[in-house]
């Protein structure tokens, strides 16, 4: 009789670990992120990645970090509303945050117009939950994009 050993029996390799670490697969052989949205691969009109995405969070971050501490002893919860109003605001009436402006990205609808005041609203409140910035597509769009039809877009 031939026994079979589960690959999961004391001993966890590489291709376990790296399976979630690399991010979600690409989907019906998409060679890039927002091929299948009719995106190009690189220049203005492509998808945003992580580090130019991180950046502009770190960066808005920041902004609204020294607004809190020079108003409100830099209370935790004055930055969080300080950076959701700065999100909704800007992001509703130009498309992008200061971060997204200094990087040089925008967020726009998946027909290429930037978001509106309500989709920024949407957007933002989703943002500041954290979570759904982390659940991604093979388009790399969190679910605060997905739920409005939005991405952030190179310009």
């Amino acid at each position: 009789m031939r026994t079979r050993r589960c690959r999961y029996a004391g001993r966890v390799d590489r291709r376990d670990v790296g399976s979630w670490m690399e991010g979600p697969p690409p989907s019906g052989g998409q060679e890039w992120p927002g091929q299948r949205l009719g995106r190009p691969s690189e220049g203005p009109g492509s998808l945003a990645r992580f580090v130019p995405r991180a950046g502009a969070l770190l960066i808005d971050w920041i902004i609204c970090s020294l607004i809190s501490a020079a108003f409100f002893g830099y209370d935790g919860f004055a930055t969080l509303y300080i950076f959701l109003v700065e999100q909704v605001l800007l992001v509703g009436f130009f498309g992008y945050s200061i971060g997204h402006r200094i990087l040089r990205m925008q967020v726009q609808t998946l027909d290429g117009r930037p978001a509106g005041f309500l989709t920024a609203l949407i957007r933002s409140v989703l943002l500041c939950l954290v979570v759904p910035a982390f659940i991604i597509d093979a388009d790399q769009r969190g679910l605060h994009d997905r739920a409005r039809a939005t991405g952030l877009f190179r310009i």
